[in-house]
């Protein structure tokens, strides 16, 4: 199985080149494409008068075929061009050649009537802010009654980043080829994109292998050969040890849920580091989980010299300040993989090269937007788009970054990324970030390597967060794993499950 890659707009254009080298002529492709267009509007929308709105490249060379193919089915079709016909170039001209019907001019009054719209301006090289007559139109198309149909991109929106490049279309759904692109799965572009549609045009998988892309989308078949599945020879003690840094006293709630959904999520023993004073209150809350009295960072460093300890989380209301930095460097120290989390960055605000020195390649940092600025100062991810500012992160780091939101971004230092599309946002709810540190903690103690124990329990987290539904608390995401690895783990037998690993 293939798994689901993303490609950006250069390895699109790459994938497209290779597959005409091997023998698939590009206007065979364009051809396919509006076919595919034109096949989404007619299942998914009554026939009626629609609206082709297409630009002066390939993106609008396929709205001219969608409109060529629609108008022969009988749809009442109105065609509109951004410039000049006679300046149409390549396939885009062959195409506009072959439509029959007529071409009119670039007015918002192309639009009217319509019951459906096509948007075919631009797709994934945009590069600069839409103005002018553009801009005009996609501002009438998104206040028109009708529904908009984009082609491979909603026009305005940053085929690489999903930044909105001063206006787009706001789209009911969206047919894409190929594959996605990382603008369908990152926001504010995927907010635009309504339902994605990907459409088989004939490029042949085997491109990927001299494209060698590098992200993904966080679905099953990308980690499904790393995820650790008990055997019935397993016992506790060969399913790993979570250790758990506790809060202080009146703030062990954080640690408590992280290490819960550890537990949870597969590790076969869990154990709150707590100091004396926070040791009861984490005793009295806890049952499956165990508590250890521990005195500062030595006494975390005593603890995990026991090599049955195999992962680590810090920084859930740990405190900030210089105990959390000494602790940290005791876990890293150690030969345990770790997960750092919330107090943890900002402890390190002032010197995160002193952190960045001891991190390992399976450690997984797990900040949020604001963390991650605390972090790395230098890195914008509105500038670079999130999934090239925490692949650089992750770069520089020498560990795995997981940057957090609706649409979580997972990046190693190796330059492999994925984006994680699963999540609700009812898990915008406090300790909701607690509970995914223990979910990766639960992957990292079985041996599942830190990129893929980071998408595992990414998706986990998202999936359980759909579980609990609207209303949820945090409490509520490690008890809702059952469910979800139950899904999981048997043979699907209703297309609303996940595939089985």
């Amino acid at each position: 199985m293939t798994p689901p890659f993303i490609l950006t707009a250069a390895e699109t254009a790459r994938a497209e080149q290779l597959a005409a080298a091997g023998g698939v002529p590009s206007l065979t492709l364009m051809e396919t494409a509006g076919g595919g267009v034109a096949a989404a509007a007619a299942k998914f929308w009554p026939k009626g008068p629609v609206a082709v709105l297409c630009g002066p490249g390939n993106n609008g060379g396929d709205g001219f075929v969608a409109a060529r193919l629609l108008a022969e089915q009988g749809w009442p079709v109105r065609t509109a061009l951004l410039g000049d016909r006679n300046a149409l170039k390549g396939d885009a001209k062959t195409m506009a050649e072959r439509n029959f019907g007529p071409i009119e001019d670039f007015s918002p009054a192309a639009l009217s009537g319509a019951t459906l719209i096509i948007d075919a301006l631009f797709g994934t090289g945009l590069s600069r802010p839409v103005e002018g007559p553009a801009a005009a139109m996609i501002d009438a198309a998104n206040a028109h009654a009708a529904p908009v149909l984009a082609v491979d991109v909603p026009s305005g929106v940053n085929a690489d980043t999903g930044a909105v490049m001063g206006t787009a279309i706001r789209a009911a759904r969206t047919a894409t080829f190929f594959t996605k692109k990382p603008a369908h799965m990152l926001f504010p572009g995927r907010a635009f994109c309504g339902a994605v549609d990907v459409v088989d045009i004939g490029i042949p998988v085997s491109v990927l292998a001299k494209i060698a892309p590098s992200t993904y989308e966080n679905q099953p078949e990308v980690w499904a050969a790393a995820f650790r599945r008990p055997s019935f020879t397993a016992n506790k003690f060969s399913r790993g040890h979570v250790a758990v840094v506790s809060g202080p006293r009146l703030r062990t709630g954080a640690a408590r849920l992280a290490a819960r959904a550890a537990l949870r999520s597969g590790a076969g023993l869990v154990t709150l580091l707590a100091d004396p004073e926070a040791a009861d209150e984490c005793a009295a809350q806890a049952t499956s989980v165990m508590v250890r009295v521990v005195d500062g960072a030595r006494g975390v460093a005593a603890a995990l010299a026991d090599p049955r300890i195999t992962a680590a989380v810090i920084g859930p209301a740990a405190g900030i300040g210089p105990a959390t930095v000494e602790t940290t460097q005791a876990i890293l120290n150690s030969s345990v993989h770790a997960v750092l989390d919330a107090d943890v960055f900002s402890s390190f605000e002032a010197r995160p090269d002193t952190l960045f020195s001891r991190l390992r390649p399976n450690d997984v940092l797990t900040p949020h937007e604001g963390e991650f600025g605390r972090l790395f100062k230098d890195i914008d991810p509105v500038t670079l788009g999130r999934l090239g500012a925490a692949r650089l992160a992750a770069h520089r780091c020498g560990a795995v970054v997981a940057l957090k939101g609706a649409d979580t971004v997972v990046a190693a230092p190796d330059g492999r990324a994925a984006i994680n599309g699963n999540a609700p946002p009812d898990l915008a709810t406090a300790g909701s970030g607690d509970a995914l540190a223990g979910m990766i903690a639960g992957q990292l103690a079985q041996g599942t390597p830190g990129f893929e124990a980071a998408l595992i329990g990414v998706w986990l987290h998202g999936a359980c967060g759909q579980a609990a539904g609207p209303g949820l608390i945090a409490e509520d995401l490690p008890d809702a794993l059952p469910v979800i690895l139950r899904r999981l783990l048997s043979p699907p037998t209703d297309p609303g499950r996940a595939p089985s690993v």
